[in-house]
């Protein structure tokens, strides 16, 4: 699949999606339950070090899905600066980076039997650092659309983003509805995801805000096993969608949301209708939760094709 008219320019497009920030590397912690017990210590599974962020879940996703795709960021000259490196020459991806002197970032993420996960997210990058603009600027000229992680260091790409008429789309993950750092994402983003976790009792107020004082086309809040919200710009209703079944045991949800996003945008991408692009990106989120760890099994094009006929049976 190849995007074509998101946007005019003198150049090809290169590109059908440009992916810029959010990665690093996460620590896989599996425990009982998601509390602190007794005692000061406690056997668990053997750590292992997967790389992950949302960044990199929405680059290898969409690669997977057959999008010609491009990510830029930075990492750190460091072990899990390599084993990044190292990670993408093994899968192909095609990754651009410039050296950060703070390190690669890294998170320790609790996941409990259920699959559920809690993580401590190092942020490690300061506030004051962006990436300089001869450096993506290139990228973007070239490419069809741009997804920013809200890792701080894109934040100020928008003004050449809506120069170039690039489309673009942000996750804001567990915003709050106020924080002004997912804010200035919300309201400069043509399509915002984000999840409901820490908006239930306010989501109509946070959505209807979105559309309304912002870019976005439309906005979609997840919401884990119960499904999805969906306001598109001009409609007064916020739709709710279930949740797919997952065709496979729940292990791990890690990813989860970033498979959403790059599912739901690639359907969005061909033309479809928006409850096609919610069964999309529901079966690739549920997809995910079937495999151990961050980021490390994604659904190809078949299988979103046939995982979706299966699920819209019974949807």
């Amino acid at each position: 699949m190849t995007l074509t008219g998101q946007h005019d320019s003198e150049h090809a497009h290169d590109h059908d999606v440009l992916v810029v920030g959010g990665v690093g590397v996460d620590t896989i912690v599996r425990v009982d339950e998601l509390r602190v017990p007794p005692g000061d210590s406690v056997f668990v599974e053997p750590l292992k070090d997967y790389v992950g962020h949302t960044g990199n879940g929405v680059a290898l996703g969409w690669r997977a899905l057959g999008l010609r795709t491009k990510f830029i960021d930075f990492v750190g000259d460091d072990a899990q600066g390599r084993m990044v490196l190292e990670h993408y020459a093994r899968h192909g991806l095609d990754f651009s980076h410039l050296i950060s002197p703070h390190g690669t970032p890294r998170a320790a993420n609790l996941v409990d039997p259920r699959g559920r996960r809690f993580s401590f997210y190092d942020g490690r990058h300061p506030a004051d650092l962006r990436l300089p603009r001869d450096f993506y600027l290139p990228f973007l000229e070239r490419s069809a659309h741009v997804h920013l992680s809200i890792i701080g260091h894109n934040q100020d790409m928008y003004e050449d983003i809506h120069r170039l008429g690039v489309t673009s789309s942000t996750d804001l993950h567990d915003w709050d509805g106020h924080n002004p750092h997912h804010r200035h994402y919300a309201l400069n983003s043509d399509y915002v995801f984000l999840s409901a976790a820490a908006v239930h009792d306010r989501l109509d107020t946070v959505l209807r805000a979105v559309v309304d004082e912002g870019r976005a086309r439309f906005v979609v809040a997840t919401d884990g096993a119960d499904g999805c919200y969906l306001l598109e710009r001009g409609d007064d209703v916020i739709r709710h969608f279930p949740a797919v079944r997952p065709e496979r045991p729940v292990v791990d949800t890690n990813g989860a949301g970033d498979a959403f996003v790059t599912a739901f945008l690639h359907a969005w991408f061909e033309g479809r209708a928006p409850r096609e692009c919610v069964l999309a990106g529901s079966v690739a989120g549920a997809f995910v939760c079937g495999s151990v760890g961050t980021h490390t099994e994604f659904i190809d094009l078949p299988g979103l094709r046939a995982a979706s006929a299966r699920a819209a049976a019974q949807w």
